[in-house]
């Protein structure tokens, strides 16, 4: 069985052909073209704007002309993550799916099911010929992953709906009504190389084995950061072994996690045996403190045999890196006013050497713009410490909650009568094109839903089944009785 023979087959079989399609984040090119035909195969109006966002207009069925316009809305893009054993170019390679029970995984690299599930949906609706609604949008937008360029570039006027319904959110039976903002840091410190000593040999340290996730939805689920990890270890081996930075790459993604960094050191000969105690000690302390949530953290040194020209000046290595240990990470502060929900977070994703240069990016969430001002500042007080210059971008404001919608009443009410029970009504910790969206159209009533992905932004990221269908019978429920 693969997943065109799941059911609803619409549904599927939509998603099916988005996983044929290469979409990392600015690099959509074959999905805009991709959705653009797809709208135009159906005899529909078809616009595709400036930036590549896709808005394809169904009418609506007899009779129901009269009803409020519904945009529904998703991304294109995918993030763009595989194991390191895996061999695959998100840019020209389909995604290989398959079905492990009640899910669909893919095979050692991210599914794309957040957002190619929801945008699946929003193309079934194009096709339907059963389904009775009022006047039907569907709106695509490019770059969502990466600084929801898409949303930002979104003129008004192009859109005639008053009700968005955002099919991006990652669990069945939990409306939102909230998104937390988001804010873009990068500090660089500039550094010198110095010749090689004689008499030192080579090394690659590893943190590997980590879980990662999404940036907003699973850091309060207190994974390791592979970047704050090997800065916890590079620390004492600069410090108080003799150690020499030679380079340092973590993460690839503002909005991952990141499961792995590397790391490559020189040490004198006669000081290896107290470095590979301390490798040794900290590997310990972590797999305790990560026995849970990360139970398969590892962090080990092997040799190299090669011993590179030159090495980071000590002074600056040391400082980074203990700007970088220093950084704040995490959850930051728990809502006030939502019980389990993220208020404040920091995602330290990057962190590498590269021209001349020691960076770190990280990505702050809030729904407090004060609070993630704050934090920010926080950040900059650290890097500039250790001599970095400091920049901000792409910074965005939360959506605010609006508990009186109409939409989300209505919503709720068809849960109820579907399936003998209220639906949850969350915020989400995570950006939404939402709040992005209501600054080009401030009159749209909007509530986002989706189906369960667990592990977005990850290889282990999978799409549950029967949530698919859950949600589709709920959403053609919703389109015919507003």
């Amino acid at each position: 069985m693969t997943i065109r023979d799941l059911q609803p087959s619409s549904v599927w079989k939509n998603f099916y052909g988005l996983t044929r399609i290469p979409r990392p984040s600015k690099k959509e090119a074959k999905a805009v073209e991709y959705l653009y035909e797809f709208g135009r195969s159906l005899g529909l109006e078809t616009i595709k704007d400036e930036v590549g966002n896709i808005i394809i207009k169904k009418p609506a069925t007899p009779g129901m002309e009269d009803r409020k316009g519904v945009i529904l809305q998703g991304h294109m893009d995918m993030v763009p993550q595989k194991n390191e054993d895996t061999v695959h170019d998100f840019e020209n390679d389909p995604i290989e799916t398959w079905i492990d029970g009640d899910w669909v995984k893919a095979k050692g690299t991210t599914l794309g099911a957040d957002n190619g599930i929801g945008v699946s949906m929003a193309l079934a609706v194009l096709q339907s010929d059963d389904i009775k609604h009022g006047p039907i949008e569907v709106l695509v937008t490019v770059d969502e992953e990466t600084g929801m360029t898409g949303a930002r570039a979104l003129k008004p006027g192009l859109l005639d709906g008053s009700i968005l319904i955002n099919l991006d959110s990652e669990t069945e039976g939990e409306l939102y009504i909230g998104c937390a903002g988001g804010l873009d840091l990068t500090a660089e410190i500039p550094y010198v190389t110095c010749a090689v000593p004689a008499g030192c040999k080579a090394f690659r340290l590893n943190v590997k084995g980590l879980k990662g996730g999404h940036s907003g939805m699973d850091i309060i689920l207190y994974r390791a950061n592979a970047n704050k990890v090997m800065a916890r270890v590079l620390l004492p081996l600069l410090r108080d072994c003799g150690a020499l930075l030679v380079s340092m790459s973590g993460g690839n993604l503002r909005n991952a996690i990141p499961r792995e960094a590397f790391a490559e050191i020189l040490l004198p000969e006669d000081r290896i045996a107290l470095a590979e105690e301390t490798i040794a000690r900290i590997g310990k302390i972590v797999k305790a403190e990560y026995a849970v949530t990360d139970p398969e953290a590892d962090i080990f040194m092997e040799a190299l045999s090669e011993v590179p020209e030159s090495y980071i000046d000590g002074k600056t290595a040391l400082n980074a890196v203990r700007a970088l240990n220093a950084c704040p990470e995490g959850v930051w502060r728990m809502s006030d006013q939502m019980p389990g929900l993220v208020e404040t977070s920091n995602n330290t994703a990057i962190a590498r050497t590269e021209n001349g240069k020691f960076v770190v990016k990280t990505l702050m969430r809030s729904s407090v713009d004060s609070a993630k001002d704050a934090m920010a500042e926080e950040f900059r007080s650290v890097f500039e410490l250790a001599g970095a210059e400091v920049s901000m971008s792409g910074g965005y404001s939360g959506w605010a909650p609006d508990s009186s919608s109409e939409i989300l009443a209505l919503m709720r009410s068809v849960y109820g009568k579907l399936y003998g029970k209220e639906p949850a009504v969350m915020a989400i910790h995570a950006g939404l094109e939402c709040g992005i969206l209501s600054g080009a159209y401030p009159h749209l009533d909007m509530v986002s839903c989706g189906p369960t992905i667990m592990s977005p932004h990850s290889p282990d990221e999978r799409l549950n089944i029967p949530s698919v269908e859950k949600c589709w019978n709920f959403l053609k429920t919703v389109l015919e009785n507003i």
